[in-house]
């Protein structure tokens, strides 16, 4: 790790980046209470959680909207408007209270909530399979460019498909060691059963494997879960977890060890493995069409070679909606970390562009998507359908759950090493005196759960950071303990609310960071490009020659 991180560095220190005079003046104009206002109205219970399409994400758009307005910005969506309208189909599934296996004779049972969570994989009102088998596929990956393939060719159609989550990670020669890439995503997972023909698939939920607890599976999977109006991809009738307590019962009562199957995973040889259990189960779901939409506002640029180009801020302003009630009884799941201060951060940033006297060379758009909880689906829809030629955009800077804990010497880069991006945040945090790391868990995959995945995915350089874990005034490892804590009792839960201990300083501190970097990218003589051999570098256009001064 610490080889990497020197390597990193270095690749980063080899393309110097310049921050345009007077940037960290111009960031102040990056305030506390510019930040505060959005964060705390998007919060309020009055927006029950701005669940995409529901009267309190309807409320949050319109209020973004007007508020970029009364910044003095353009509206940056198709045909002149604030807002991209676009449509999620909306699948509230009533699964079972219980789910039975047949295993050697035996039934065993497991229960909704504390085994298993199990949602529709289709955009239909009834989904499930009959006496449908099980079959043990280790990570369910097949990676050609790392010679890895858990299917081997094997015959999958209508079967269940019993998986690992994560991916290969105890080796650094194998995909990118303890780094999760895509590959380890549930997202992956789920769309490869699909490909390979299953019924259904099984995700086994560890707390290290997945980097949270069971319980952000239970509020993340029940209630009214968002996608994008099917277009004849592949599809699964079921997607389900399982605890990994449930996972051995059940494994055990058709005489395999969970450890022994994981232990076989650990191979490029790994074939698929019957598990001679069947089961059936079937989902009612409620299908609703949702009209839901992206909040973008533009401030041209004054450059007339570079106008046409733009760097993007972006953050998701919807939330779970209601859902589950607490142990305090309640059910508004506010999502203020997650993901109202990111809004507010980006708006804080746009009232600083606006009010510079003359503004950046390229143009900036600030973008408000929806959906990200429920699959990064607003920003997915941005990214297939932009207002501008996609290759027009040079840089994304995405915020999500800021840092409300206070200063931080360090700052924590999400994805570092993938493009000269890298350059501009090391410069820009020198301003503040800050030093850029590595990110803390990058077996958490990161880079792959947030809206700058959706940029990247049709070839946009994108940023994203966080503080880092050293905190000024506190001592060594309170920085992690922290955030740790935060992430085990507030991540997903109703609690996640602006609360007293709050400390602003850190989100202003980041947003500056935010602006001074995405000033440096605007004025640049050239655009961001991709590092040599990154796995999204192919999916750009050719480099522009450079604008010149």
């Amino acid at each position: 790790m610490i080889l990497s991180s020197l390597v990193l560095a270095a690749a980063a220190a080899a393309t110097p980046a310049v921050i345009p005079p007077h940037a960290k003046q111009l960031a102040a104009g990056v305030t506390a209470s510019a930040i505060e206002g959005p964060t705390r109205f998007l919060a309020n219970d009055l927006l029950e959680g701005r669940a995409p399409g529901t009267p309190g994400e309807v409320i949050a758009r319109a209020y973004l909207a007007s508020s970029l307005e009364l910044l003095g910005l353009k509206p940056g969506a198709q045909g002149g408007h604030w807002q991209q309208h676009f449509e999620f189909v909306g699948l509230k599934t009533q699964a079972p209270p219980t789910w039975t296996f047949a295993a050697n004779g035996h039934d065993v049972t497991l229960d909704f909530w504390k085994d298993f969570i199990a949602a529709s994989g289709v955009q239909t009102p009834t989904a499930g399979f009959d006496g449908a088998e099980l079959v043990f596929v280790g990570y369910g990956i097949v990676a050609p460019e790392y010679r890895w393939d858990d299917y081997k060719g094997a015959d999958l159609k209508g079967k269940v498909l019993v998986m690992l989550n994560n991916d290969p990670d105890w080796d650094a020669s194998l995909f990118a060691g303890k780094r999760r890439l895509y590959y380890g995503r549930w997202t992956y997972k789920y769309e490869e059963a699909a490909r390979q023909g299953a019924a259904g698939a099984i995700i086994i939920h560890t707390t290290p494997s997945a980097g949270y607890r069971w319980q952000v599976v239970q509020t993340s999977w029940t209630g009214t879960q968002y996608e994008l109006p099917a277009a004849g991809e592949p599809t699964i009738q079921v997607k389900a977890w399982t605890t990994e307590a449930a996972t051995r019962r059940l494994l055990s009562a058709a005489g395999f060890d969970l450890d022994k199957l994981t232990q076989m995973a650990h191979s490029r040889d790994f074939k698929p493995v019957p598990l001679g259990i069947t089961s059936s189960i079937h989902l009612t779901t409620k299908v609703s069409h949702v009209d839901t939409g992206n909040v973008i506002g533009v401030l041209p640029g004054s450059d007339p070679e570079l106008a046409s180009q733009y760097v993007v801020f972006s953050a998701h302003e919807d939330h779970l909606g209601v859902g589950k009630p607490d142990k305090t009884g309640d059910r508004i799941y506010n999502g203020a970390r997650d993901n109202a201060s990111g809004v507010g951060m980006v708006m804080a940033i746009a009232r600083a562009f606006a009010h510079m006297k003359t503004p950046p060379r390229r143009s900036v758009m600030f973008l408000f998507v929806t959906g990200e909880e429920s699959g990064l689906l607003g920003s997915a829809y941005f990214a297939a359908h932009p207002p501008v030629p996609v290759d027009s955009i040079v840089a994304d800077i995405n915020f999500d759950a800021g840092n409300i804990f206070g200063r931080t010497k360090d700052v924590s880069q999400v994805g570092r090493g993938k493009s000269s991006l890298d350059a501009v945040l090391d410069a820009a945090a020198g301003l503040q005196g800050r030093t850029v790391t590595d990110e803390a868990h990058p077996d958490r995959g990161m880079f792959y759960r947030s809206d700058q995945l959706s940029m990247v995915n049709v070839g946009i350089p994108s940023l994203y950071f966080s503080a880092g874990t050293d905190y000024i005034g506190r001592p060594p490892g309170w920085g992690q303990t922290v955030q740790d804590a935060w992430l085990a009792q507030h991540y997903h839960q109703p609690s996640d609310e602006v609360t007293p201990d709050w400390n602003w300083d850190g989100l202003v501190q980041d947003a500056r960071l935010g602006f001074i970097t995405g000033l440096a990218v605007a004025d640049a003589s050239s655009e961001p490009q991709w590092r040599s051999g990154d796995e999204f570098a192919h999916l750009r256009p050719p480099k522009r020659a450079p604008a010149e001064r």
